[in-house]
This record gives C-alpha cells, sequence and structure tokens, in this order.
C-alpha cells in the first residue's frame, strides 16, 4: 500500500506555466513527496503535457503522492479511451489517481473543431465512467460527442475512482456537489467566493443524499512568496491574471462581483489589445511592469504572498474558509519549501 503524506490538505500544480521539458515534472515530483505534499495537480497543453502520458509518468516516478488531472476534457477521447485510461492508472497507483475534468475554454475548442462540455454532460459522463468502472455494459449511450452502440471495460471490474473537477459558477459547483468526489476552485477567488463556492457543494451533496464531507472542496490559491524573485513574481501574479482577464475575463469578473468597467479598460488598453498572446508565457518582465497598473490590487490580494509565514497565515484562511485542501498554486516544490517548512512548525 501507498505511503501517506505528512501533508494531505496541501497540493500543487507540476509543470506549473510554460515548461521547457516534460522531463522537469519527475524532479518536481520526487521534492514534492519529500516536502509531504499529498496531491501532485496535472494541467493539460496540446504542446508537451499530453495527460494520459504525463499521469502515467507521475504514478510510475511517486510511491505516495496522489495525481488528479486538473484538467482534462472528456469531450476530447473516446469514453472508453478515458474510462481504461483511469482504471489502468487507478490500479498502476494503487489507488492514487483520479480522473479530473473541466469544461474547455470556448473560443480554442471552437478552433479545433471539438466539442465543448456543458454542465449536463459532464454529470451524465461522471455517472457512465462509474458504471464502466463498476463493470457494466452501457448499449446505446448518446452524447455531445457522439453515438456508442456498446460500451464496457471488464465485467468483473468494482473500481472505486475517484472524480474531479475544476469549477466556476453556482450550476457546476451544484452539478459537482452532485456527481464528483474533488472539487477544485479556480485561482483568484475572493474570499467570499471561496466561501460560497464551499457551501454551494457541500449543500448540493447533502441534498443529493451523500455525505458533504466526502466531497473535498480545494482552494486553487497563489501562492507567491517574496523569497522568490521579483521579475518571477510578477510574471506569476500579474501575469497571470492578466492572462485569465485576455482568456475569459467576463467569467472571472463575474463569479468575484469585480467592476466590469475595470475589465473594459484593460481590454481596451491598446498594449493588451493588441499583445500577441498569452501575457504571463510571451510578456517580458517590461510588459508586465506596463499592464500592471490595469490590474487593481485587490484583485490579486486573494493570494499567499510575502514571508513564509504570512503565506501560512494565508493558506490557513483557506481552510477557516471552508476548504478541505489547498493548491499552492503557481509555485514549484523548490519554490514552496520555506513555506511547507513554515507550515510544519
Amino acid at each position: 500500500m501507498s505511503a501517506t503524506p505528512a501533508h494531505p490538505e496541501l497540493g500543487f500544480y507540476t509543470l506549473a506555466g510554460a515548461p521547457k521539458s516534460p522531463r522537469d515534472m519527475l524532479g518536481e515530483l520526487a521534492h514534492a513527496e519529500e516536502l509531504g505534499l499529498g496531491t501532485a495537480f496535472i494541467s493539460e497543453r496540446f504542446n508537451i503535457k499530453e495527460a494520459g502520458a504525463l499521469t502515467g509518468a507521475a504514478v510510475a516516478a511517486t510511491s505516495s503522492i496522489n495525481v488528479i488531472t486538473a484538467a482534462t476534457n472528456h469531450t476530447t477521447r473516446h469514453p472508453l479511451v478515458t474510462a481504461s485510461w483511469a482504471s489502468t492508472l487507478h490500479l498502476l497507483s494503487e489507488g492514487r489517481f483520479s480522473l479530473g475534468l473541466g469544461r474547455g475554454i470556448e473560443a480554442m475548442f471552437k478552433a479545433y473543431g471539438m466539442p465543448m462540455a456543458t454542465t449536463d454532460s459532464m454529470e451524465q459522463f461522471a455517472h457512465l465512467m462509474r458504471r464502466l468502472w463498476n463493470g457494466e455494459t452501457v448499449l446505446g449511450h448518446t452524447d455531445i460527442t457522439g453515438t456508442y452502440p456498446v460500451l464496457r471495460l471488464d465485467p468483473d471490474f468494482r473500481l472505486d475512482i475517484p472524480l474531479s473537477i475544476t469549477v466556476f459558477g453556482d450550476q457546476t459547483l451544484k452539478m459537482a456537489g452532485r456527481a464528483y468526489d474533488n472539487v477544485i476552485l479556480h485561482t483568484f477567488f475572493t474570499d467570499e467566493t471561496t466561501q460560497h463556492a464551499v457551501q454551494t457543494v457541500k449543500r448540493s451533496a447533502e441534498e443529493a443524499g451523500r455525505d458533504p464531507d466526502s466531497v473535498k472542496v480545494w482552494s486553487c490559491f497563489a501562492t507567491i512568496g517574496d523569497h522568490i524573485d521579483p521579475a518571477l513574481r510578477l510574471k506569476k501574479t500579474v501575469g497571470r491574471l492578466a492572462t485569465y482577464l485576455q482568456a475569459y475575463g467576463d467569467l472571472m469578473v463575474r463569479t468575484n462581483k469585480w467592476d466590469p468597467a475595470v475589465l473594459k479598460r484593460f481590454r481596451e488598453d491598446e498594449f493588451v489589445r493588441t499583445f500577441p498572446g498569452a501575457l504571463d508565457a510571451k510578456g517580458t518582465t517590461e510588459d508586465l511592469e506596463r499592464v500592471a497598473p490595469l490590474i487593481p490590487e485587490e484583485w490579486l490580494a486573494p493570494s499567499a504572498t510575502g514571508t513564509p509565514d504570512q503565506c501560512v497565515a494565508a493558506i490557513r484562511n483557506q481552510f477557516a474558509l471552508g476548504c478541505d485542501g489547498v493548491i499552492m498554486h503557481g509555485a514549484t516544490p523548490t519554490e514552496l519549501a520555506p513555506i511547507v517548512t513554515a507550515y510544519s512548525k
């Protein structure tokens, strides 16, 4: 059986940002296990971050840390491919893998000709996966990706594989409480938004007849200590939030009840409007210094910054808001080490 990490309630994203090589993950995972982190989250990008390959390597290279995709999309693979990927890694990792799904980015999925997941489709997909992992044969299944006359893995399967989901809005939060096991919030959620999200998930789980404590809500909390180089801090804070605003600013503003006029000024800024790509990936330090005044301090405030002790206080506040786990987002295990040391005290 797998060892129990010292801090099962703490997680991090491996290969954060734009890594130069997927091999970087192997060193990060080894260090994360040394620190006692409980979960490694893996995001998917259509370049060198294909989720199936990364998760296979991750569970093989580790012995104690859990591995969750946060997120892949159920519309990019045949449902049997996704189901068998999860069952393979569940057994290979001795139960340390969780299949984590997300909705996707609408503009990108339209451009690639991929169906965009809906809240209903993600709920139905969760039920389908559980049926297949329980050894059922599913006949005549139809969803937004197509029609499947027969779906089956192994009639002897009785696999309890946790499902995870990344969420924003109330309807998805409610669905997650009914159908998923780990619920992963978005970065730069205000305290009020985080507390509301936790309460919505737990209430929905209870109304569905589930134990609300069995549905874990993870805060995805930007953790950027002052021990990190200032230019890198700028990229991980201003650059990252600016990129979110580029991609789905309306959703961020609506969810946090921020002032839409600020987003309008950001989008209409000549430099931002004509910038060729994601600001956190392509922007220089000078570019980000140019953008920084467009983003209010209060929008960046929901994060762990300052000394290691100040970061720990901010992390612990996420638990006070009701979260079951905290993903220390935007930092490698090396960058997190002083903070985890302070947390351990």
